[in-house]
């Protein structure tokens, strides 16, 4: 299987899906948020494969959405693409949660928007020390997507998620571990040793008591996943008509602050 802006591999019972696009910060456009799901799909039913690990090539693991594809949409008055890759993210992050396999995220550098969600999403997330997880969406005008509130309210409780996403403030490595959210933090040097070294001792340990724990952690907080999308998807789509999404990628792009104006 040939993809373009991932990378995919099999190997002692895991499979790795590496984000491959360092030239635009890794970006999520939607041919990769397709490929991220087939690969995915891919793990699920491969009976080899009892791990699934992320990771990224890049100095930067990923800023979530594709800012030269926001900008392009606003340009070009196609804002109607932007709404199919927060359908996309959402996807994805619900096919992590489903997988009937653990789910280990191994992170280096920055990780914004969407991608910062899809960390909430993973059964463990292993970052390093220069690692940042920032909630971005206040500064272009959006809301979260992939998932993002259903899931930070559940790990982290209502009022840290919405300080988080209101404020757009970054979480270091170490408030990130403090939060619940990481499992470990390394060294940049020691990240792909320690996430084998986590892979390890998950290997001791029975698939089918895997796929029963992820099953009941689901049953337990999760059930409502699919009208909470719904909700996502509206808001984000009404969202990304708005004067205010336009003036933020304006802004971005500019590098200055937005003006927003509640339009």
């Amino acid at each position: 299987m040939t993809f373009n802006g991932i990378l995919y591999h099999v190997a002692d019972e895991v499979a790795t899906i590496t984000f491959n696009r360092p030239e635009v910060s890794n970006g999520f456009n939607i041919p990769m948020c397709e490929e991220i799901l087939e690969a995915i799909e891919l793990a699920a039913k491969d009976e080899s494969v009892k791990f699934l690990v992320i990771n990224a090539n890049g100095k930067v693991f990923s800023v979530g959405g594709d800012l030269a594809e926001m900008q392009r949409a606003v340009s070009d008055d196609n804002v109607q693409s932007l709404v199919k890759i927060a359908e996309l993210v959402n996807d994805i992050s619900f096919a992590m949660k489903r997988l009937p396999k653990p789910v280990i995220m191994s992170v280096d550098g920055p990780v914004a928007g969407a991608a910062a969600n899809m960390v909430v999403a993973a059964d463990f997330c292993i970052a390093t020390e220069k690692s940042r997880f920032i909630q971005a969406f206040v500064g272009v005008g959006l809301a979260p997507d992939a998932g993002g509130l259903y899931l930070l309210t559940r790990a982290i409780g209502v009022t840290r998620a919405t300080h988080l996403v209101m404020t757009g403030e970054a979480l270091t490595a170490e408030k990130a571990l403090d939060y619940g959210l990481l499992y470990k933090v390394c060294e940049a040097e020691k990240l792909e040793k320690t996430t084998e070294q986590l892979l390890k001792k998950l290997k001791r340990g029975s698939l089918n008591s895997y796929r029963a724990m992820k099953e009941m952690v689901w049953k337990s907080l999760f059930g409502g996943w699919s009208e909470y999308a719904e909700l996502e998807l509206e808001l984000q789509k009404s969202l990304a008509f708005t004067e205010d999404f336009k003036e933020g990628v304006r802004a971005y792009s500019e590098k200055r602050r937005p003006n927003f104006t509640g339009k």
